[in-house]
């Protein structure tokens, strides 16, 4: 059977851009000629849809469509690659399990508007909060929420541990004799039906309450921006130029820690050996990045394929809500400085 990776290879597309072509992705801003150019190819390697495909296929059993409803915009998306990685994992699975997924539904674009009749299940990307989400539709036979939940007496969800997350990191830090450690974050928001509010992130109060049951906490180097490289960028330099740079820095974004990195390197600061980085989400740039980074890899694809699961098996005849929590995993690079102590511990220059 022909994949989508296939497809994108002989296109030369991202697997990520020939997805949203197959699936009618309306947010995709994507030429006339390259939409019709991956339609060509998989045409011509015999790719099938789900409706078309032979066999086993789950969406017999599965009433309605099945719809995947993000509150970033794909400008947040694009900046971000965490929230791309969850979606390409419902896709993924969508696709092995046959669900006829409809278009992907984005808050930004839905505005007054109302979700389809035709979508009888949804997959929630964010925090998008209950109200808001009976507001739009009235007519759900199942919602699961993913990076977030709402109500465990009612919905399924998907997310991680951020408390155990940040303490993988931060305590990493201090267990390498760091004292003097920094924060770089971005804004959490919560959508409601006539506003959105800003929320604390779940990093910055467990940075917050480690450093400050050390007696190490220092709020002028806990700074708060958006997910974006830029910001990282933006950020590190606004602590350099006041005199505020930190012995080492957890940002909680690796599309963050690669813009302070920019930012040190940029006036000469030398990383791990003059400010250490740790990084969250374990991207793929993470281990390219010029200094490469030692980050929280959470299983966002997985994240979005365990979605789809529990959907399906709530359908399926099970009645009580499930929340699953995955696990995270703190992986070592050179940012850190771990590993050149290593070297050094062993004689080594």
């Amino acid at each position: 059977m022909t994949t989508i990776k296939e497809i994108a290879l002989r296109a030369n597309y991202s697997s990520s851009t020939v997805s949203r072509v197959l699936n009618h992705d309306t947010t995709l801003s994507v030429s006339p000629e390259a939409r019709s150019k991956i339609l060509s190819i998989a045409k011509e390697l015999g790719y099938k849809t789900v409706q078309e495909r032979k066999g086993t296929n789950t969406s017999k059993t599965i009433p309605g469509k099945v719809g995947v409803l993000i509150c970033h915009s794909l400008e947040e998306e694009l900046n971000d690659a965490y929230f791309i990685h969850i979606r390409q994992g419902v896709e993924s699975e969508c696709e092995k399990r046959g669900l006829d997924l409809a278009e992907v539904l984005r808050l930004s674009q839905l505005k007054a508007g109302k979700i389809s009749d035709e979508i009888k299940n949804l997959i929630v990307v964010g925090r998008i909060s209950e109200e808001l989400l009976r507001a739009l539709t009235d007519h759900l036979e199942n919602v699961v929420y993913i990076n977030h939940s709402t109500n465990d007496d009612v919905y399924d969800a998907v997310v991680i541990d951020f408390e155990h997350a940040t303490r993988q990191a931060v305590e990493h830090l201090l267990e390498l004799g760091y004292k003097d450690i920094g924060f770089i974050g971005g804004q959490e928001v919560e959508h409601f039906v006539d506003r959105t509010e800003d929320l604390e992130e779940g990093r910055k109060a467990t940075f917050r309450k480690i450093m400050e049951e050390k007696g190490l906490f220092a709020e002028e180097k806990c700074l708060v921006g958006q997910f974006r490289i830029s910001e990282g960028y933006r950020l590190m330099k606004e602590m350099i130029e006041s005199s505020r740079v930190p012995e080492a820095v957890f940002a909680s974004s690796d599309a963050m820690a690669v813009g302070a990195l920019r930012a040190l390197q940029e006036n000469n600061y030398q990383v791990p050996d003059d400010v250490a980085i740790i990084g969250f989400n374990d991207i793929e740039l993470a281990s390219y990045a010029s200094t490469p980074l030692t980050t929280v890899r959470v299983h966002t694809e997985e994240m979005g394929k365990t979605g789809v699961k529990l959907m399906i098996d709530r359908l399926e005849g099970r009645n009580i809500p499930m929340k699953v929590v995955l696990p995270t995993e703190l992986i070592i690079r050179e940012s850190c400085g771990s590993r050149k102590r290593d070297l050094q511990k062993k004689g080594i220059s």
